[in-house]
């Protein structure tokens, strides 16, 4: 049996690999391993039971899966507070305001409907550490934490969750929002109820799109990986731009008035530019993934702002943020960090800061777009193939250089293993769409040769 935990927490088939039986036996593996360490002594001076967040998004499956892990935890002492259906990072934000111990967010993110997922936050906020990880996955199968009559720990409604967290994402602003049309397509997901009104309170006219969940239709169609409603939305509407939440908002893609899709790479620029301007981008410095643009590292330069790269995965530019001081990083998919206003990505906030942008500078979200070009970019994915024989094959490592070689410093190449798929990604940036696609193919034929199951 392979890992349980992938890049983004457990996710799976709901009743299919995720079932009732492993999601309780998750929590109460959590139960163990987050209740130990620095918070032990801690709680037991106070004589109280840890505490911690449970959300989800409005998937069919999430009641019962959320209430399976309230279950789970609440047999192991904890006392629950349920905030019902909130994005990701509302979860991730309670947890830090309100002290608590730990969090849990039942969510499959930008999956389709059937699929669900449980993430989890440490103390503060946070994202696990691939080792924590490790401690619950072995913590499962050893006996669970069993209290008997008060120390069994209580489900309580976190009435005003929504409320807390609406206040806290208005708060990142300096300015009002009149003037702005916007377009927010919420995925039929957890950002439905919450981006819309945090929008409208900061004073911009919204149009909303993929509003209406009725937990079958979470990402079908609509959101961050179906931008064309919104396309169309923005340019029919004549609005000033577009953003695209996917399922649980930790992410946001945004679309300009002319209908151009706007990625996490573009809003990375135009938000760390502004932020050297005034003198708040720390260091000097943004944190992206290998999966970034080449435009987005030439545009960098240009701005006098460093890059650091991480592995792919939004908890890797976390943990880079957390260890070098950095204040902002995020990636291609739209997952941004502001580490001053949020421990995880969260799609609402990078959707207000930007629309604060076009507020302070007069510019049209086009015009700040053009902070940086894009390099074409292609990818491929190779299945049947040996993922770990990937880094040792040294005709593969000479396919990679000779391409190199030819792009020179006008294109890159990435070979990485899938995270969470039996896949090698093969990616090639060139100065045009041919020239990457030509490439791309050669490395094709060479990792299907070389690395073949």
């Amino acid at each position: 049996m392979g890992r349980l935990f992938g890049t983004d927490g457990v996710r799976g088939l709901a009743n299919g690999e995720l079932t009732l039986d492993l999601v309780v036996r998750l929590s109460q593996g959590a139960a163990v391993v987050l209740t130990k360490g620095r918070h032990a002594e801690e709680l037991k001076a106070e004589g109280r039971r840890p505490r911690a967040v449970v959300a989800r998004d409005p998937r069919v499956s999430g009641a019962f899966l959320a209430s399976a892990v309230s279950a789970g935890l609440a047999s192991s002492g904890i006392d629950v507070f349920d905030a019902g259906v909130v994005p990701t990072p509302a979860a991730a934000f309670l947890v830090k305001e309100g002290g608590f111990d730990f969090g849990v967010m039942v969510s499959a993110s930008h999956n389709p409907a059937p699929d669900n997922g449980i993430k989890f936050f440490s103390f503060g906020g946070t994202k696990l550490p691939d080792e924590v990880e490790d401690r619950i996955e072995a913590a499962m199968s050893e006996p669970p934490l069993a209290p008997t009559g008060d120390g069994v720990g209580r489900i309580t409604r976190f009435a005003d969750a929504e409320d807390r967290y609406v206040l806290h994402l208005l708060g990142t602003l300096d300015r009002s929002l009149e003037g702005i049309h916007v377009v927010v397509d919420c995925a039929h997901g957890a950002a439905s109820g919450i981006s819309p009104r945090v929008f409208r309170d900061a004073g911009a006219t919204v149009t909303l799109i993929g509003s209406e969940p009725d937990g079958l239709n979470i990402n079908d169609g609509y959101g961050s990986t179906h931008l064309e409603p919104l396309q169309e939305a923005v340019v029919s509407l004549g609005a000033d731009f577009g953003i695209a939440h996917d399922g649980d908002a930790d992410r946001t893609l945004a679309i300009d008035h002319h209908g151009r899709v706007i990625d996490g790479d573009h809003i990375m620029a135009i938000l760390a530019v502004s932020m050297k301007e005034a003198g708040t981008l720390v260091g000097d410095t943004l944190v992206t993934t290998v999966m970034s643009n080449l435009g987005l590292r030439k545009a960098m330069e240009t701005h006098g702002i460093a890059l650091k790269e991480t592995a792919v995965g939004d908890r890797y530019v976390l943990e880079e943020l957390a260890a070098s001081g950095a204040s902002l990083g995020g990636e291609q998919s739209g997952h941004i960090i502001m580490s001053k206003y949020s421990t995880t990505g969260d799609g609402i906030l990078t959707g207000i800061q930007l629309a604060r942008e076009v507020a302070r500078t007069g510019k049209s979200l086009a015009e700040l777009a053009d902070v940086m070009d894009v390099f074409p970019q292609v990818l491929k994915n190779v299945s049947g193939v040996d993922r770990s024989r990937l880094s040792s094959d040294e005709l593969v490592s000479a396919a990679v250089a000779a391409i190199e070689a030819e792009l020179g410093d006008s294109g890159r190449v990435l070979l990485r293993p899938s995270g969470t798929e039996a896949l090698i990604r093969v990616m090639v940036e060139a100065a045009d769409e041919h020239t990457a696609h030509q490439m791309a193919d050669r490395l094709v034929d060479v990792v299907r040769a070389q690395l073949a199951i």
